[in-house]
Order: C-alpha cells, then sequence, then structure tokens
C-alpha cells in the first residue's frame, strides 16, 4: 500500500510527461490484455459477474459476443475457501499476481496491459463508526495510478459501484484522472440495464418531482437505486447542477412521510409512489390474493426497516428513493413531467442468477469504453451518486437530520442520446 504523499508525487510526476497520453499501449495484434483488480473472486460476487465476461465472452443483441479484450492478469486481494480465481486462472491461462503493480506490468518492468476493471466490492473489510464498509476501491485506483504515474503510460480503467466510502478520495479519484487524461468510468449496472417499458427521460425535459422505490440496504443498494434515478435525473432540461440538501428517514418516519401526501408536507408525490408500484414485478401479496394493491397498514406489517432518502437538486427538484425490503424486490422509477397528465414510471429490469445479464450490458459498455477511449456516460454520474450515498448515511447516523450539502454542486451534461439496452 502506498502513501497519500508518495501517491502525489508519482501522479504529479506523471503529469509532468507531456506525451502521457499519446504514450498509451498502441493497440494490441489480435486481442487486447486487460487486468482485473478484484476484492474477491467467487460464484455471484462482481468477479464472477463482471471480469468472467471478459473470460467466455456475454449475449447481447440476440447473438454471444466475445470480447476484444482478454484477463492476462489479476490481483485478488482475498481469496476465501470458495475462492475461483485459481481455479479461473488455470482454465483460462492467466496469471494471479500477489500486487497490483506486478498485475499491470505482467511481471515486467512497464505497463502491460490495455485496460485495468477494478471491482472493489465483497469480502471482509471493516465499517466506519456510521457503517460504511471500507472496501479498497481508493486503494486500488492508487496503486493503479502510480504504475501510469511512475511508467509514463495510461491505460482505460472501469471501477466497479461508487467511487469510495469517503468523499474526499472519490474526489480525488476523478480528479487524479482528468488530470493524467485516461478514459475512466464506474457505477451500476441499472442505469444500462432493459427497462420496462423502454423508455428514456425526454432530454430536456421540465421535471417536477421524482421517486424510485428499490430493495437492499444502505451503502449498497442504495447507491443502485441512486444511479437509477440519476441516471433519468440528468436528462431534464438545463443539465445537471447537483444536490443541495439530504435527509433520511428510517422506520416510522417514513411511514409517517408516506401519509403525509406532498414533498412540501415531509412525503412525496403520491402518484409517483403509485406509478413505481405499478411497475414493479414483485409486488407483495396478503394470501390467496394475486393482483391487490397493498394497502398502508399491510405494507407497514411487510417491510421490516424503511429507508428513505429526501434529497434536493440545486435547481429545485426534489427526489425520493425508498428501500422497502418485503414489499418489492426489484427496482422501479416515476417522475412528474411538467403539462404531462400522467406520470413518466418504467422499471429497470434485473434478469435472474445465474444469467444476470444486466451485468452483461455494463460490461457491453465498459468494453466500449476499452477500444474507443471515450466514457459512454460521464464519470461525474457516479461522483454525485457516491456523495448522496455518503450523504445518506451520515443523515441517518445524525439522527435523520437534513444536513447541507454544497460539496455536491456537481455540474455536467448527460449525452443525448439513450445509453440503456434497447434490444
Amino acid at each position: 500500500m502506498i502513501s497519500r504523499r508518495s501517491f502525489l508525487k508519482t501522479t504529479c510526476a506523471g503529469l509532468a510527461v507531456p506525451a502521457m497520453v499519446a504514450a498509451r499501449l498502441p493497440a494490441a495484434v489480435g486481442r487486447r490484455k486487460m487486468a482485473v483488480v478484484t476484492t474477491e473472486w467467487r460464484q455471484q460476487s462482481h468477479a464472477w459477474h463482471m471480469a468472467e465476461r471478459f473470460l467466455v465472452g456475454y449475449p447481447i443483441k440476440g447473438s454471444w459476443h466475445k470480447p476484444d479484450f482478454e484477463v492476462v492478469a489479476a490481483y485478488v486481494d482475498q481469496k476465501p475457501e470458495n475462492d475461483l480465481s485459481r481455479q479461473r486462472a488455470k482454465e483460462f491461462g492467466f496469471t494471479i499476481y500477489p500486487t497490483v503493480r506486478e498485475a499491470l506490468r505482467l511481471g515486467g518492468n512497464k505497463l502491460a496491459v490495455d485496460a485495468v476493471l477494478v471491482i472493489g466490492e465483497h469480502g471482509h473489510y471493516p465499517k466506519t463508526e456510521i457503517g460504511q464498509t471500507q472496501y479498497p476501491r481508493y486503494q486500488f485506483f492508487k496503486q493503479v495510478v502510480e504504475v501510469f504515474g511512475q511508467d509514463g503510460k495510461t491505460t482505460p480503467v472501469f471501477s466497479d459501484k461508487h467511487l469510495s466510502w469517503k468523499w474526499e478520495w472519490a474526489k480525488e479519484m476523478v480528479e487524479t484522472a482528468k488530470k493524467m487524461q485516461f478514459p475512466f468510468m464506474a457505477g451500476s449496472s441499472l442505469p444500462v440495464t432493459w427497462r420496462m417499458p423502454s423508455i428514456d427521460m425526454p432530454d430536456g425535459a421540465a421535471v417536477g418531482e421524482i421517486l424510485g422505490v428499490a430493495m437492499g440496504g444502505i451503502d449498497s443498494y442504495d447507491f443502485h437505486a441512486l444511479e437509477m434515478i440519476q441516471c433519468m435525473a440528468e436528462r431534464r432540461r438545463g443539465g445537471e447542477t447537483g444536490v443541495a440538501a439530504m435527509q433520511a428517514l428510517r422506520g416510522e418516519a417514513v411511514w409517517k412521510a408516506l401519509q403525509a401526501g406532498s414533498w412540501a408536507n415531509g412525503g412525496w408525490d403520491p402518484r409517483l409512489f403509485e406509478a413505481c408500484l405499478s411497475r414493479t414485478q414483485t409486488l407483495a401479496q396478503p394470501p390467496t390474493f394475486s393482483d391487490r394493491y397493498p394497502t398502508v397498514r399491510q405494507m407497514h406489517e411487510w417491510v421490516a426497516d424503511p429507508v428513505a432518502y429526501r434529497f434536493e437538486y440545486a435547481d429545485g427538484l426534489k427526489a425520493t428513493m425508498l428501500l422497502l425490503n418485503g414489499l418489492v424486490g426489484d427496482f422501479t422509477f416515476a417522475a412528474r413531467l411538467e403539462g404531462k397528465p400522467a406520470p413518466l414510471s418504467t422499471l429497470f429490469y434485473l434478469p435472474p442468477v445465474p444469467n444476470v445479464v444486466y451485468s452483461a450490458a455494463l460490461m457491453s459498455k465498459v468494453e466500449e469504453m476499452f477500444l474507443t477511449g471515450k466514457p459512454v456516460y460521464p464519470i461525474e454520474r457516479t461522483l454525485l451518486t457516491t456523495g448522496l450515498v455518503e450523504a445518506g448515511v451520515k443523515s441517518l447516523a445524525a439522527g435523520q437530520k437534513r444536513i447541507a450539502t454544497p460539496h455536491l454542486a456537481i455540474r455536467y451534461q448527460a449525452p443525448p442520446q439513450s445509453t440503456f439496452s434497447h434490444d
């Protein structure tokens, strides 16, 4: 592990190399070389979901696609009893190296891969006082860019999920990638998976309020739900302006907000909530029923630990994210658009295990970025959602208080074309 001081020193040294961007490794003859840097590699881990797409290919548009990248090296931080990395290395002929540096250099003295896939999810890592798992995504990134700085060459990097549990580190990662001028993407599979119906937020739409209903826990699935919300919100009129404040609610406070009847009264638009529940494919039902809309009393009985994030964008847009385990097992979104009588709503579809082809959808975007050197969507999206996760967890730890988030004044413009899977 390198220190922050040595990281900044090598980064600055790298920035002093004017030919760094031009010195990216030339395209290899045949398939390009890729290194995987991951916390662990076992069945149903994110390495299983994502890295193995580059070993065996993945389905896309009705055909089986063989990526233009070959996994030639890996660094695996933890190896539990059900570790698959050693088996996969033997089966597919790549080498597991003892350090990130050696993996990127293939045991030599210079950067020797054309792309780096960083997966900092799963494994046993300590938690912060407020419950954030300290996955070493930032530390992995630091070690990758140390190689870039020392070798005077860069290559595209994808980092799975939110950038870091710590905002300052996440911001530093984005700033470093921009200074060193290498393609950098991160995030969730939710923004690129299939939707039912297959719709997007109209580019430049005037949006008054948005809401997402999801499953899972904080500092985990809240990130996926926030990425779902953000990939729609960023397309609104004027582009992204950032988030000004966050308030997280838990337990009885969520049920009180549910019945408030509006954002102004401390809740959210009930029409948006109804639209989300009308899109879900997993809505809980009482015995003998198959198509009943649940009452508030039933929801209260079924959901043991409801969580809500209510946050306000700098341009006035209001947003709510709900985690309602026991009521739903998927991800739905709804928005109130100016001049439209009914909400825009859709299900972000996640095909089940074992195929989980939403990870194929994400890896197809990652491969596109690796090949073209151009991110498919802005890294600022994931920087913002990273900050929102931290803000939500901090609000809960502070007694569910509303907290100002001036550091999340992140402005960017989303691409006008849709980037989710259509076919």
